[in-house]
């Protein structure tokens, strides 16, 4: 082999080590962010019974009867395995909370709720969007389940904020760092690569096994 193919073989394995490392790095970054984002907050699954358009009205609300009980529990609370201990006794509480909305639509599917350990994908709401990841979740089953599904968030009460005309960052104070609320809303600009990253992350850690 001559200098000059040695030297363009130790270019070529210096800008694979490179990439790789970048790569590793934008990685761990990746999977840092979303575990320690997922961490701090408690989603939000609601399952209409079924795709009609009467089901789909109803499966709203439920929503906001169920978000509407959860948030007087959750005054106060500043972090989300306290808000898990909380809403967990008040489980059948919060079901028929969205019962009563329903039955008063003279509607009287079952609701079920339920807490778990789920995947979303990326999300994007009125403020502010998510990355796709696993979260824990408060799920709200509605009849056979059948229905197209509403993702959002019960702690902290994100998905309230705009209907209270609070600011993300207000309804996120002391529970979310300065730099996700950033990253969640926007503000440090990017966001979209950012998550994208965060997803591309996810689905090889999941096709890995992990």
């Amino acid at each position: 082999m001559t200098s000059a193919s040695a030297n363009r073989l130790r270019r070529w394995e210096a800008a694979l080590l490179l990439a790789f490392g970048l790569t590793l790095t934008a990685g761990v970054w990746a999977g840092a962010s979303e575990s320690s984002l997922a961490n701090r907050v408690l989603r939000l699954h609601v399952v209409a019974n079924s795709d009609s358009q009467g089901d789909q009205a109803r499966k709203l609300l439920v929503r906001d009867a169920v978000l509407a009980r959860a948030a007087a529990v959750l005054d106060g609370v500043d972090g989300r395995e306290q808000a898990e201990a909380l809403l967990a006794p008040r489980l059948d509480e919060l079901a028929q909370a969205g019962a009563d909305a329903l039955a008063r639509t003279g509607n009287y599917d079952p609701v079920s709720v339920t807490l778990a350990d789920q995947w979303f994908p990326t999300k994007e709401y009125d403020g502010f969007s998510l990355p796709a990841g696993r979260y824990r979740a408060l799920r709200v089953t509605i009849g056979a389940g059948e229905g197209r599904n509403w993702w959002c968030v019960v702690f902290p009460p994100l998905c309230l904020a705009s209907v209270a005309e609070q600011s993300v960052e207000s309804a996120a104070e002391g529970v979310l760092s300065e730099d996700q609320v950033s990253l969640i809303t926007g503000q440090d600009g990017g966001y979209v690569l950012k998550f994208r990253l965060i997803e591309w992350w996810g689905e090889l850690v999941k096709g890995l096994g992990g």
